[in-house]
């Protein structure tokens, strides 16, 4: 069985590995004041074109997720997301466990608009009992979405304008933000989004590291004692040289990016041999992640060798499917499926 269900069936790449195995018996100071971590601050930093930004390393997403919106928002406040938001569906619902409410918007390609966030904040506003319902005090959003769709920077110019309007932080969720800024159509840099966002995350977990996300904060406001935040929550690792080692690796050399264009490279290979034999997708995807919509017939063909996600039933003949290719998807398994695909 050849796996196209996620970016994170891998180990790491590596680089990575041989890196970590070099200095294993090391003696390193611990809880990500190592000088691996620092090291790896200052590189994200600089790709970032902001030295006085805050860089803190956390071993995934979900937590990542809970620690940022919790640290940032008053306890009678909530955080906006698109319904297929991660933090919405996919993450057990930790964010209402910390005490705050998630505050859906219906999207229909993952993506916020600002007219959407002007809305809920109208309404709230514009409610004289407003006292009595939670008060949106920030807007997350992922790079790219969880259905592959990414923002251009137009687009976050303008929601940094209504964020501004309506004082909201800005958080982006960039667990595969890697994927997004190797897309063709692509025009965000790493430091546009540090200078859009309060706070995003660099993934490494499905970018490939082993595991590990890299928080960015540049508000200032948001900055203070994050730390005893990150331990409150179970989340200091001791051997944080790890993952400081990880993103040295990743990011001294540009790594981080080349291993994600060849993974949307191969995406596109496969989206290609999709659209070729005329089969439709849910959502235009230049991402590595493709939603084909297949046929009962061709779903069952596929499945035979391939393990790819399951997303929603259309009807009785009609499956929205994810097709999900990673930094170390092989070439001959690529070639592989698009011969598949055009003997459906």
């Amino acid at each position: 069985m050849i796996l196209f269900n996620n970016d994170y069936s891998e180990g790491a790449h590596p680089a990575i590995l041989k890196k970590l195995e070099e200095i294993n018996f090391e003696q390193n100071t611990g809880y990500g004041m190592d000088k691996y971590s620092e090291e790896a601050r200052n590189h994200i930093r600089r790709v970032c074109s902001s030295p006085d930004m805050d860089v803190h390393f956390i071993a995934g997403g979900t937590l990542t997720n809970l620690i940022v919106v919790s640290s940032a928002l008053r306890p009678h406040e909530g955080v906006i997301s698109a319904n297929t938001g991660h933090i919405n569906v996919h993450e057990t619902g930790a964010i209402e466990n910390t005490g705050h409410k998630v505050l859906v918007i219906d999207s229909e390609d993952g993506k916020i608009k600002p007219a959407m966030v002007e809305k809920m904040c109208q309404a709230h506003y514009e409610d004289g009992d407003r006292e009595h319902t939670v008060k949106p005090g920030m807007v997350y959003i992922s790079n790219p979405t969880e259905l592959g769709t990414i923002y251009l920077k137009r687009e976050l110019e303008e929601l940094r304008e209504v964020c501004n309007k309506y004082n909201l932080y800005l958080f982006l969720d960039g667990a595969r933000l890697g994927y997004g800024l190797c897309a063709e159509e692509n025009d965000l840099t790493m430091a546009d989004i540090a200078s859009l966002c309060d706070v995003f995350y660099i993934g490494g977990t499905k970018v490939g590291a082993l595991f590990g996300e890299a928080v960015c904060i540049t508000n200032t406001n948001l900055k203070k004692e994050f730390r005893y935040l990150i331990k409150q929550k179970g989340a200091l690792l001791a051997k944080g040289w790890i993952m400081g080692i990880m993103f040295l690796v990743l990011f001294e050399d540009s790594l981080y990016f080349k291993i994600a264009d060849n993974a949307v490279k191969m995406a596109m290979r496969i989206k290609e041999a999709f659209n070729n034999k005329g089969i439709d997708f849910y959502c235009d995807s230049p991402t590595n992640q493709q939603f084909p919509i297949l046929d009962n017939l061709q779903y069952d063909k596929l499945k035979e060798k391939y393990l790819f996600s399951y997303i929603a039933k259309i009807d009785d003949n009609r499956h929205v499917v994810r097709f999900c290719t990673s930094f170390a998807t092989r070439p001959e398994n690529v070639y592989m499926l698009v011969r598949d695909i055009e003997k459906l």
